[in-house]
This record gives C-alpha cells, sequence and structure tokens, in this order.
C-alpha cells in the first residue's frame, strides 16, 4: 500500500547527537575540560548539578547503540567530535586516543550500513580557550581550524559529509550574552565579537575540507502572534520592523556572511554600537563566505514577536529595544516551546527562495515530554504526534518548492539538555541513567515504519 505521504526517492532519514551530551568518559584517554564541564560544576548554572560526566555513556556502549540505530533502520547517524577529546588543550598536537575512538565509531557505523555525518562545533569548546578569551579571541578561529583538520585527516577516508559549526547564534548569544549557557557570560559586545569569530571559524575550517560541507543553524520564522493564525495579514509598521530587526538578528545575521559575504546592515548598526566593528577585519566576509552544499536547520518553534515602544533588549537579543518576545497559547512541549510545525514549512519555502544555491537538511527537530514506562513500553502519543506533524510540513514545503533533501530526528538518545540537566527527555530512545538500559520508545517504532515506507501513513 503507498503510504498517505511519500517522500522522495533517496530522501535521507537519521538521527542526530552531540558528544557532551551523550559520551561521557569525561575523563577518559586524555580527554580536556571543556567549558561546558566548568559551568556544569558552577554552582547554580545547571539543574541540580547535573553534569555530563557519564551521560549516555556512549564513548563505551556505542556497539550497542550503533546495533539499535540499524534495527531501526536509519540511513544517517549525526554526532560530534569533542574538540576537547581530539586536542584536550584547545590548541597543540592532536590526542591519537581520542581520535581513535572516532574512528571505532565511524567504523562501527559503517559496517552497520549507516552513514556517519561528522559536526565539529557543537559547543565544547576547551576549557583552556576559553581561559584566553574563549570565542571573543580571533586566535580560537585559528585553532579550530587546526582541529577540524586533523578530525579531517584522520576521518575523511570514510566521512564524505562534514558540518562544521551547530547552532553559533546559541554558542554566541547564549553563551555571551544572556550566559545561560556556558562560559556564562553576560556582555552584548562579547556576543557580538563571538558570533564573527564563529563564523571565521566556520570558513577557515571549510577551506579545508573535502566532500560536503555544511553549516547547521538554529532558525525560526519570525513572526507576530496575528502571522501564526493568518501568515499573510497586513502588520503595522511597528511589527513589521519589529520582525525584520529579530529576523536579521536570529537568521540574516549568520546566512547572509555564509551564503552571500554579507552582514545585513542593521546587524552592523547594532553592532557598532555594543563595542565596534573592528573586530571584522578586511577579508574576513571572503573568508565566511565558502560553498556549501547543505544548509542544516535546527527547528523547534517560530519566533514570535512584535513591537512594543521603550521595552528593553533581553541580554540574549542585544539591539532588539522596543521589541517585545511572546509568548503565545497553545500546545507546548515539556519546554514550554509552542508547537506549530507549519513554522518549519514556511522556514523551509523562505530558504530555499532567498537562499537558492543550497539544499537544504533538517538536522534537528523534536520534542520532550513527560514521559512514562508502561511494562516494557514508552507509548510516548504526543512525540508521535509532534514528529508526524512536522514530517508532514515537511512533505509540504517540498510540494512548495523547498530543496529539502532529508530530515534528522532530535535526539536519538534522552540525553544531558544543557542547563536542564537530565530534566527534558528528547529521546525517541529512552535511557535508564541508573543503569544505562535503552528502551526504544513507541516514536522510535513509528519512525522507524516512517523510514521503511519513505513516507507516512
Amino acid at each position: 500500500m503507498t503510504p498517505e505521504i511519500q517522500f522522495p526517492e533517496g530522501f535521507i532519514w537519521g538521527a542526530a547527537t552531540a558528544s557532551y551530551q551523550v559520551e561521557g568518559a569525561a575523563r577518559e584517554d586524555g580527554r580536556g575540560v571543556s567549558i561546558w564541564d566548568t559551568f556544569a560544576r558552577t554552582p547554580g548554572k545547571v539543574a541540580d548539578g547535573h553534569t555530563g560526566d557519564v551521560a549516555c555513556d556512549h564513548y563505551h556502549r556505542y556497539p550497542e547503540d550503533v546495533r539499535l540505530m540499524a534495527d531501526l533502520g536509519l540511513g544517517v547517524y549525526r554526532f560530534s567530535t569533542a574538540w576537547p577529546r581530539v586536542v584536550p588543550d584547545g590548541s597543540g598536537p592532536a590526542n591519537p586516543r581520542g581520535l581513535d575512538f572516532y574512528d571505532r565509531l565511524v567504523d562501527e557505523l559503517l559496517g552497520a550500513g549507516i552513514t556517519p555525518y561528522v559536526t565539529l562545533y557543537h559547543w565544547d569548546l576547551p576549557q583552556t580557550l576559553e581561559d584566553r578569551g574563549g570565542w571573543t579571541s580571533r586566535d580560537t578561529a585559528y585553532y579550530f581550524a587546526d582541529y577540524a583538520a586533523a578530525v579531517h585527516a584522520r576521518l575523511s577516508d570514510r566521512v564524505s559529509t562534514w558540518t562544521t559549526l551547530n547552532e553559533p547564534w546559541v554558542s554566541a548569544f547564549l553563551g555571551y550574552g544572556s550566559g545561560v549557557h556556558a562560559p556564562g557570560v553576560t556582555d552584548p559586545s562579547a556576543a557580538f565579537r563571538a558570533a564573527h569569530h564563529l563564523l571565521l571559524a566556520h570558513g577557515l575550517a571549510a577551506q579545508n575540507l573535502t566532500g560536503t560541507l555544511a553549516l547547521t543553524l538554529n532558525m525560526a520564522p519570525v513572526v507576530t502572534p496575528a502571522q501564526i493564525i493568518d501568515a499573510g495579514i497586513a502588520l503595522s509598521q511597528g511589527d513589521s520592523d519589529a520582525v525584520r530587526l529579530v529576523d536579521a538578528l536570529l537568521n540574516r545575521q549568520f546566512l547572509d556572511p555564509a551564503l552571500k559575504g554579507t552582514y545585513p546592515a542593521e546587524v552592523l548598526e547594532i553592532v557598532e554600537r555594543h563595542g565596534g566593528l573592528d573586530h571584522i577585519r578586511d577579508g574576513d566576509l571572503e573568508i565566511i563566505n565558502q560553498p556549501l552544499d547543505l544548509l542544516g536547520i535546527n527547528y523547534y518553534n517560530p519566533c514570535v514577536v512584535q513591537a512594543s515602544p521603550g521595552a528593553t533588549a533581553p541580554l540574549a537579543w542585544p539591539g532588539a529595544d522596543g521589541v517585545d518576545f511572546v509568548s503565545i497559547e497553545g500546545p507546548q512541549t515539556a519546554m514550554g516551546w509552542p508547537i506549530i510545525p507549519s513554522g518549519l514549512s514556511r522556514l523551509l519555502v523562505r530558504l530555499s527562495r532567498d537562499y537558492p544555491d543550497v539544499g537544504l537538511l533538517v538536522t534537528e527537530n523534536g520534542a520532550a515530554f513527560h514521559d512514562k514506562v508502561v511494562g516494557d513500553r514508552v507509548p510516548d502519543n504526543d512525540r508521535v504526534a509532534y514528529l508526524d506533524g512536522h514530517l508532514r510540513a515537511c512533505h509540504e514545503a517540498i510540494a512548495e518548492g523547498a530543496d529539502l533533501r532529508g530530515y534528522l530526528v532530535w535526539s536519538l538518545f534522552d540525553n544531558f539538555e544543557w542547563a536542564e540537566g537530565y530534566h527534558q527527555r528528547f529521546g525517541i530512545v529512552r535511557i535508564d541513567y541508573a543503569t544505562q538500559r535503552r528502551l526504544p520508545k513507541d516514536s522510535a517504532l513509528w519512525y522507524r515504519d516512517v523510514i521503511q515506507r519513505n513516507g507516512i501513513e
């Protein structure tokens, strides 16, 4: 029987994780200290003082985990390499034992018929580099390029898809702006400097990577509450200005340099007001603007705003004065994020319209819910409904012309959810942290069937 919704032949199906969230083995085989090791040990920064010291113990349990991936029919496993595991001091010689782990993991994946997609940076900056300025220092971009080259040299005979960065907006504006993520700095000037140096790191590393090159951004359509209901509604001048400003800060601040070689004018004006532009040097944008094969999209919900004259910009949004970031009514995940699948189709269509030269890949999409174990099952119907809705949104975007190549669910496993610790479970596979038992949830079995059919019934 043909599924109700059929995806194009060759559509990529997979799942994603990140090193600090799943690997554990934080002190093994020469791994150095990351900013998240330090942040998690700072009282009050992570819920209940949780750390990634053990996490899902993927470092030791990867053969079992790869068998589970194969059982689910995953075509792709997107994982990140840990900079402090590969180059413990951030700069200098690579650690052979750290590279050996990724060697073993890649071989295990290929042996199971699963394609490895490597992300080179998913937020675990070596603490030694943070002590020297972290992403506010231009040197960090060059050290990143060296680290990327070391990983590429070891794995490029078997890995052909490389993502430089995951969500540089989060690294810059939650790490150095609001301080709710590592390294916990609250300085708008530092946030903008970090954002630029992250983009520079992307460009420098990309110059030496072969194969399929990607950059993954957390993106969202920026809309007013009225546009959630009616996408075509006319906006007041104030709301229109608010939407454009926040879209520049969240989306175009990263899209335009990487894909067009320019910064949006409104971003440069804001950066100049928050510490100046001296960190943006002649030639930087040419370095950043490397040819990209894939744009990775991490989508969870729209960014809902409206004009609010006199409002002060939140710490994570320097320059967004006069804007109210709005919470809207309706179904939410356990993170309190609104569930709006139509935002994903809107985003995908916009990206293919505005940046037509790059293919699209949903690299993260998923939800945390308060799962319950019932016997030997986790009947997570709310997650099944969430994934079903977002996959239908993907299919709708393809029908409207979006060049979407595939979908990777976030996340394969319940894991260390950053400042939330282990309280928020995003996985389609449940992890019992006391025993490390893996239990595929109903959503995992549903996803297995979607992959097998290449469609949704």
